[in-house]
């Protein structure tokens, strides 16, 4: 959950997964006010928001459809994966605490599991105590998620960091600015299937920052993968562990940066999408 730079602390999500958490470099942000510096990251921070990280939502695959042809060099050096692409299954069709839940128990399920619970676990709820622990016990399995809300509690109500990343001490934003935490997916890859586990990596962006006049943490964006161990408790995937790496990045275009104004407004007419394959 992660977490989300998320502000490395997120892109990833709590846990005992590896992430890290940092704020925008020096410099002068898109709002006209200067950024601060980087913030300073432990690695008891980075533990435990890894997936969070908040970065998740207005999400949309980059889906593309590979076919199980095999590669132009014929190489048996890389394992075989098949790309990101629609089943044509019928999705879930139940929720938990407003996250999708119910997956079937084969790899396509799991792939599914695996990007819901990213973008629930890198989402803004994560700094609202209620919302927070609904979403840990629901993503993550009873006896982790029982070991792991005292860890997320901790981090998200740590005043020290709730200021660096521009929030007040409720884990609410400024007065004037919108709070942006997203996890945008672009795909999944399976690197470990059994009866009763699965192992998932999730390719993402993320959206963190805050949107408004005077923001010194404005929106920015990030790529991560996180990779998911899932295991199938009482009839559906859940959470038990997660690792984080930055990329693979693309390079950016020359775009001009949007105002506060054009940000704030997409951030609340545009809402996220859940996903099954």
């Amino acid at each position: 959950m992660s977490p989300g730079d998320e502000h490395e602390a997120s892109g990833g999500y709590g846990g005992t997964g590896q992430t890290r958490t940092r704020l925008p470099d020096t410099g002068s942000d898109p709002y006209g006010t200067p950024r601060r510096g980087p913030r300073s990251s432990s690695r008891s921070l980075v533990t435990v928001v890894g997936v969070v990280v908040l970065l998740i939502a207005a999400i949309a695959f980059a889906n593309r459809g590979g076919g199980d042809s095999p590669s132009a060099g014929g190489s048996t050096d890389k394992p075989e994966t098949a790309a990101t692409a629609p089943s044509g299954k019928r999705p879930v069709g139940a929720k938990t605490a407003g996250i999708p839940t119910g997956y079937a128990k084969d790899e396509q399920g799991a792939q599914s599991a695996a990007t819901n619970y990213g973008i629930a676990l890198g989402s803004a709820d994560m700094y609202n105590t209620e919302k927070r622990h609904a979403i840990v016990n629901t993503v993550y399995a009873p006896d982790v998620a029982a070991a792991q809300l005292p860890a997320f509690d901790q981090v998200y109500s740590r005043a020290s960091f709730l200021e660096k990343i521009g929030l007040n001490k409720d884990g609410s934003a400024p007065s004037g600015q919108t709070f942006v935490s997203r996890v945008i997916p672009v795909g999944t890859k399976v690197t470990s299937f059994s009866d009763s586990t699965a192992t998932v990596a999730l390719w993402y962006t993320s959206l963190f920052g805050l949107s408004g006049e005077g923001s010194t943490n404005p929106v920015t964006e990030s790529w991560y993968t996180t990779t998911y161990q899932l295991k199938w408790v009482d009839g559906d995937w859940k959470v038990t562990d997660f690792t984080q790496e930055d990329g693979p990045v693309p390079v950016g275009r020359d775009q001009r940066a949007s105002t506060a104004e054009d940000m704030t407004k997409a951030v609340e007419e545009y809402g996220g999408f859940t996903y099954a394959r």
